[in-house]
């Protein structure tokens, strides 16, 4: 995020990035279909993440909840985060042996912007669960990756 008038912007530093992404996330945001949080309050880092995404309607994840972690790494947001899917998910651009979200088959980690947001992230999949290519994919049984 920057901020700045007349032409001139300041660039948000990391750990206040992150902090406004925690408050935003602890309020509860949008219509409750994502929802994400910190890993460990202890980590003064805010490098690991847990988010939630409530599977659409009219899809064959309806009805199901899904896990990621999302990893911060010390270069976001200049860098997207990684992000994994921990609730076994069949979806065009998530590594089936892994859960990894990978970032050329997800547009928004492959032309990440310093904008985007991990709420971002949790609803562009959440999208994506509901795109024709990936709304009708046979699911895998409920269970974890590991």
């Amino acid at each position: 995020m920057t901020i700045g008038s007349g032409g001139s912007s300041v660039v948000v530093p990391r750990n206040f990035r992150l902090l406004e992404e925690l408050e935003r996330g602890e309020k509860g945001i949008g219509d409750g279909s994502v929802s994400y949080g910190m890993d460990d309050g202890d980590d003064i880092y805010m490098r690991s993440w847990t988010g939630t995404i409530i599977g659409p309607h009219n899809s064959v994840h309806e009805g199901r909840i899904y896990q990621l972690k999302l990893f911060c790494d010390k270069d976001y947001p200049e860098k997207p985060p990684s992000a994994r899917f921990h609730t076994r998910v069949n979806m065009t651009c998530v590594n089936p042996e892994t859960g990894m979200v990978e970032p050329k088959k997800f547009g928004m980690l492959a032309n990440w912007q310093r904008e985007f947001t991990m709420e971002d992230i949790l609803s562009q999949l959440r999208k994506e669960m509901a795109a024709p290519h990936n709304r009708k994919l046979v699911q895998p049984p409920e269970g974890t990756y590991f």
